[in-house]
């Protein structure tokens, strides 16, 4: 069996290029698949974006009974081949556009960069495909609302790619907690304390890779020339593409975090505190971050550090619950542990899960309600790190030797995480005439969505964004 190589692959990017609509067919691969044709009940998938994510879900779907891996999707040809070995048999597209025209896909999983999570999943519903998309489900609050209104139209499956809760110690952990496990619980405290290094600084517009179509690339950001060494992975810290660490690693924890209070809306208030410190370089997202949200009865804050830092209550990456009775450390998807109030581990609870399949049964079942991260989840839990990232992008320069208590005094454990924050960048050798922002206090109307009050116009404006011609999300009636 022959696998598609890069020659075969250039040939068919030349033959996009002269397409008279700018856009590739669908290549199908020489070998067929054991078997002949489609199994009843197979459920055929394409995966859009190839990269490492991407090749996960290949991997995830190929090793179910029920699904097979038809299509392969990504912009760059130059990154396809470990994709297309996994499997050679699916035929690669170029142009997701002609993946939603198939009908003989049954289903979309998206590893795309944030900023074409929601338009494409809204896309693929509107061409009748169940949806996977990976987190977050949006790059903007109101995005995430046309997706969550777009599921509801159409009766199609959406899984968003928050697999804690599709682990069986999360799941268990959680269910513990809310029947009252550590007594009243009222403060969930987020953490991504992940070491990143800056991405490197350029002085001038850098050329994408000539294997894409860096126009089609941006899609439905705004066009701007490519201003960092690497396109790829890094657009992660740009805001135009990406939201940052609280908006990348950081919706898992938040998902947790509302999913343990038992949190249905988004917030009341947000604010948030922090900046890009430790280095000069050219990307714009924050690595060091504070965010505090007021559900009025609860809490959420949500730290990040990129930064070399130790741990929280032996926690560096996931969600601590603190309760009454002590507290509860969800620091990975299939193990977590709750401790009494003298920190003496009382309750252990463990075991995985396999969210890919647990949407493939959900569309097997035709039933939306089906999966454990349905588009309302996704949403919200994006949501809240949207919020969190529009505070800090609004905030004003702050001497970090002034950010001592920076919320008001009603938001106690926001300042209590900026504390621990600035003991962490002192450490680092962050100089304390060195500047972090402190963003403003929004308030929010979680019924409408919608900031209100001093900043609203602002707020409102980063909550959306303004759509290029030909990537406008669509409207389904």
């Amino acid at each position: 069996m022959t696998h598609p190589n890069r020659r075969r692959f250039l040939e068919d990017s030349l033959l996009i290029a002269a397409s008279s609509l700018g856009v590739s067919a669908c290549r199908t691969s020489s070998a067929v698949r054991a078997g002949g044709e489609k199994k009843k009940d197979e459920i055929h998938v394409a995966v859009i974006g190839l990269r490492g994510r991407g090749r996960a879900h290949i991997k995830a779907f190929e090793s179910s009974p029920d699904a097979r891996v038809a299509a392969i999707c990504d912009l760059d040809e130059a990154i396809i081949e470990p994709a297309a070995a996994a499997v050679p048999d699916a035929r690669y597209v170029r142009d997701m556009r002609r993946i939603f025209d198939d009908p003989s896909i049954d289903a979309v999983s998206f590893a795309t960069p944030n900023h074409w999570h929601a338009l494409g999943t809204l896309w693929a519903l509107e061409a009748g495909k169940h949806v996977f998309v990976e987190k977050p489900i949006s790059h903007n609050i109101d995005e995430g609302r046309r997706v969550v209104e777009a599921a509801r139209r159409t009766g199609l499956v959406v899984q968003h790619g928050t697999q804690a809760r599709s682990a069986r110690a999360t799941r268990q952990a959680i269910e513990w907690l809310r029947s009252g496990g550590l007594g009243e619980t009222k403060l969930a405290i987020g953490l991504c304390y992940k070491e990143r290094n800056g991405i490197g600084k350029v002085s001038e517009d850098q050329d994408p890779p000539a294997t894409l179509d860096y126009d089609q690339w941006i899609g439905p950001a705004e066009m701007r020339p490519l201003r960092r060494k690497n396109l790829h992975y890094d657009w992660h810290w740009d805001f135009n593409t990406g939201n940052g660490d609280l908006g990348n690693q950081g919706v898992h924890q938040m998902d947790l975090a509302r999913w343990g209070l038992a949190l249905d809306t988004l917030p009341k208030r947000v604010v948030s505190c922090g900046g890009r410190l430790g280095y000069d370089d050219d990307g714009d997202t924050p690595n060091t971050l504070v965010s505090a949200f007021d559900h009025g009865d609860k809490s959420l804050v949500f730290e990040v550090r990129g930064l070399q830092s130790g741990a929280y209550r032996n926690v560096t990456i996931g969600t601590v619950f603190h309760g009454e009775g002590g507290y509860l450390a969800v620091a990975s998807y299939d193990r977590c542990a709750a401790f009494d109030t003298s920190g003496r581990e009382i309750r252990v609870f463990q075991g995985g899960g396999n969210h890919f399949q647990n949407f493939l049964d959900a569309v097997k079942a035709g039933d939306p309600d089906a999966v454990s991260a349905n588009s309302v989840d996704g949403h919200l839990s994006s949501a809240l790190c949207h919020m969190g990232n529009i505070s800090y992008r609004l905030g004003e320069g702050r001497k970090l030797a002034d950010a001592i208590e920076p919320f008001a005094a009603d938001w106690p454990a926001g300042n209590e995480a900026v504390l621990r924050m600035r003991s962490h960048l002192v450490g680092n050798a962050i100089s304390p005439i060195d500047e972090v922002l402190v963003g403003p206090e929004l308030r929010f109307d979680p019924e409408s969505e919608t900031f209100f009050g001093d900043d609203a116009e602002r707020a409102n404006a980063l909550g959306s964004r303004k759509y290029r011609s030909r990537y406008v999300p669509p409207v389904l009636g």
